[in-house]
């Protein structure tokens, strides 16, 4: 299969087995292409002819984005996103073939999720993210930014008054307004300010970059409804490794697009899928990853809730991949 044809067919209606039947032609094409990711199969001792379901399918971990190029096929960058990083820490890196990719979904993902973003103010308060070069959630921001039809639409660094004035302007004018933030600095922007607005969309990226002690999502989020009046906080579920987003109107349940899909890992079994309802390590489908690689098993613990639901409820952390054996150097 062609990636021209693979390319064409993402962003279809997708029915469960329409889904199942491009998801299986996207592995079939990456372990064709992709020198690592076919060592990384060969190594889980799966042969891929034999894959009929998704949950046979091995999922790459996603730290070895910090120590490897994950290509399928050859191809120069029209950009490479890099992960934030803590100090001493390697940063991932996402090696983007088609930006156009990138830019078709996350705009469906918003429009699928929000609507037209020219109906919106955008406010980004991001500063973590803007201090550096290569973020991929700025990019994504400019774009949605840049299709605002309201030119006070932008970036705030640490800004606070001036971003506390124009939300009082935007609310006596009835604006539909979505201000996203990276967790620390909305906490920081709220022990400030305070404002009863209970239309404003308050999307937190999630994150304390080493800003603030951790803090469950909860305890965030009953510290940021009453100070910006509103009765739910959502949130965007995205890494520098993926293309697509999910995101959360509340409750800590996510939702995906329908080019995306999430199954849940056994803990101490990674290669079993654990049961609807039961905890365990997040794998991701991101059916828009086609030049790098669409089967993710990330470092999040969570659960499914239905088939298009899940509930992030924290983190691990381990130095040793588990698992697969992988001979790659």
């Amino acid at each position: 299969m062609e990636r021209s044809q693979l390319r064409k067919r993402i962003f279809a209606r997708h029915s469960e087995s329409s889904f199942l039947e491009l998801a299986l032609e996207i592995f079939q094409y990456q372990f064709e292409n992709n020198s690592f990711y076919r060592s990384f199969v060969e190594g889980c001792k799966v042969d891929p002819k034999k894959v009929k379901e998704l949950n046979e399918i091995p999922f790459l971990p996603v730290e070895l984005f910090k120590s490897n190029e994950i290509k399928t096929g050859e191809f120069q960058p029209e950009a490479i996103f890099t992960s934030s990083t803590t100090t001493g820490s390697i940063s991932s890196k996402h090696f983007i073939r088609d930006l156009e990719l990138y830019e078709e979904s996350f705009m469906r993902s918003f429009i699928h999720f929000y609507g037209d973003p020219s109906d919106y103010v955008f406010l980004a308060l991001l500063p973590s993210y803007l201090e550096r070069s290569g973020s991929s959630l700025i990019y994504m921001m400019e774009k949605l930014i840049s299709e605002s039809t309201d030119l006070r639409s932008g970036f705030f660094l640490n800004e606070f008054d001036k971003l506390n004035n124009l939300l009082v302007q935007l609310k006596s004018e009835n604006k539909k307004v979505v201000l996203v933030g990276v967790t620390y600095a909305l906490l920081d922007f709220v022990e400030k300010h305070s404002i009863n607005f209970p239309e404003l969309i308050v999307m937190e990226t999630g994150g304390m970059k080493g800003k603030r002690k951790e803090m469950v999502r909860d305890e965030v989020h009953e510290i940021l409804k009453p100070a910006f009046g509103v009765l739910s906080i959502h949130s965007e579920y995205g890494m520098t490794e993926l293309l697509s987003q999910a995101y959360s109107k509340g409750h800590g349940i996510f939702e995906t697009p329908p080019w995306m899909r999430i199954l849940v890992r056994e803990m101490n079994d990674p290669l079993n899928i654990a049961a609807l309802g039961r905890s365990g390590a997040i794998n991701i489908i991101d059916l828009a990853n086609l030049d790098s690689c669409a089967f993710i098993a990330t470092q999040d613990l969570g659960k499914l809730v239905n088939d298009t639901a899940f509930e992030v409820i924290g983190r691990f952390d381990y130095s040793d991949i588990r698992g697969c054996n992988l001979m790659v150097e």
